[in-house]
């Protein structure tokens, strides 16, 4: 069975945020599940491409409106990665030194349509076409409803929403870009007035999957506007957990950390860890400490910490580490608490891969106060290098951690993120740091829990399997 993969990222080629990390690692994970899984995503003018070289495997142009553009297929030369990708390049739209930016609408289209114009030249279809969020979120359209593409009509497709707040929305006005269709469908394309291409794929797709079975749920009572949508559509839609990559996300092996260690040797091992990050950061080694790795945005809940840390900072025995960047008016609240808490607080505006391993290894707690979560890696990043989850039960973060006060809990859990909320549960946890027997217990048992990709690859198999009786039969 031969699965292919269209998104706008994959890691370690281009990375935003989550989705980058699920698409770098599904395909990895279903290939070793004896499944052809293949990615096809835009070359972009970065760090990735400069490093390596790569190959045209096709050349042709496409129809974008009344405009013409080449493009090509490229393939890397030497194979650094463990499931074959491909790059669509057209150098007038695609090839720029970003991913995002305030209106994509013709590069992540012509990104679409070259991927199907390829598509249409294979020897054989692919047996599953999946896409993830609004970038790709034409292609069910255009499989279902283009001439172009009437040799896709029987090839099932997935839209996998990693996050509906991004919808892709633009004018009716740029119809015209999308290949030919019968006209008398065009409300497909169509809600609240716009063209949106999350609403389209939803309305589209064969199935619709969402990064966490809570999130799914949570869709339905708020999706930035597509809540009605999401509910009649409900018989197709689920939610599969995404998994993180073991091999990568391994104290045992990581190569960024201080010291490796393993759930037996824990003990040390983040002790280690905890040291360099104190001694950089000038902290206090004896104290707690609390850390937050992540984008400082609404979403994530960021905007609180200011006063969040204020009021701990004042009143509690504790340290707090931050790495992130985002809104500039929180960075700004954030650095200039350093000056006021010199000894207990620190942050490092922007973003350091191998500063969030050492963070991951040698925090006591993580904080992850979001009010949007549709599935989040980092408390399973946490979990897996011992360090304590302290989470709002939404979404993926409900789905992958529980609370103390219940049966087999090990994280810190509040309802909402409220300023009061996350206090109170910062003060739980300096509480169970105190009780070292019953925090390292909780240390040693949540390194066994196991968020691997085996078990979510297994599921999209299993999906992709029903989908292609369906279409056998």
């Amino acid at each position: 069975m031969t699965i292919i993969h269209i998104s706008a990222e994959c890691y370690p080629v281009a990375k935003v945020g989550g989705l980058a990390d699920v698409v770098g690692a599904l395909p990895k994970y279903q290939n070793s599940a004896d499944v052809r899984s293949q990615v096809i995503m835009p070359f972009y003018d970065n760090k990735f491409t400069e490093e390596h070289s790569f190959s045209s495997v096709y050349d042709a142009q496409l129809e974008l409106g009344d405009t013409t553009y080449k493009f090509s297929i490229l393939t890397l030369k030497e194979k650094p990665l463990d499931f074959d990708i491909f790059f669509v390049d057209v150098p007038e739209l695609i090839f720029k030194d970003y991913v995002y930016s305030a209106d994509d609408t013709e590069r992540f289209l012509s990104f679409q349509i070259a991927t199907l114009d390829w598509l249409l030249t294979w020897d054989k279809s692919p047996d599953i076409i999946h896409c993830h969020d609004h970038h790709t979120g034409l292609v069910p359209f255009m499989l279902q409803e283009s001439y172009k593409y009437e040799a896709f009509r029987k090839t099932p497709n997935i839209l996998t929403i990693h996050n509906a707040q991004y919808q892709g929305w633009f004018s009716h006005d740029k119809v015209g870009l999308i290949p030919p269709f019968n006209f008398d469908h065009v409300g497909l394309l169509d809600w609240g007035g716009s063209i949106n291409p999350l609403a389209a794929a939803i309305k589209c797709a064969w199935r619709v999957t969402t990064v966490s079975p809570s999130y799914m749920e949570e869709l339905k009572l708020a999706a930035n506007g597509l809540e009605s949508l999401l509910s009649a559509e409900s018989d197709k839609c689920l939610g599969i957990l995404n998994g993180i990559d073991w091999k990568v996300w391994n104290p045992e092996t990581d190569s960024y950390i201080v010291e490796n260690y393993t759930n037996e040797t824990v003990a040390n091992g983040a002790l280690a860890n905890k040291k360099y990050l104190c001694n950089t950061f000038n902290l206090d080694i004896e104290k707690p400490l609390f850390a937050f790795i992540g984008r400082l945005v609404h979403e994530k809940g960021s905007d609180l910490f200011p006063d969040v840390f204020n009021a701990v900072l004042e009143k509690e025995d504790l340290s707090i580490l931050l790495l992130g960047s985002g809104n500039k008016m929180v960075e700004s609240q954030l650095e200039n608490l350093k000056e006021k808490y010199v000894g207990t607080y620190n942050a490092f505006i922007g973003y350091d891969e191998k500063l969030s391993h050492i963070i991951y290894a040698g925090a006591d707690f993580l904080l992850m106060p979001s009010r949007v979560e549709p599935c989040g890696l980092n408390q399973m990043y946490a979990l897996r290098y011992g360090t304590i989850p302290i989470v709002r039960s939404i979404g993926g973060l409900k789905d992958t951690v529980i609370d103390i006060n219940e049966q087999n809990g090990f994280g810190i859990c509040h309802d909402n993120t409220a300023v009061p909320e996350i206090i109170n549960a910062i003060e739980r946890a300096i509480a169970l740091y105190k009780d070292q027997p019953t925090y390292k217990s909780i240390r040693n048992n949540i390194m066994n829990i196991d968020h691997s990709w085996d078990v979510s690859a297994s599921e999209y198999i299993e999906l992709y399997n029903t989908l292609k009786q369906t279409k056998d039969d």
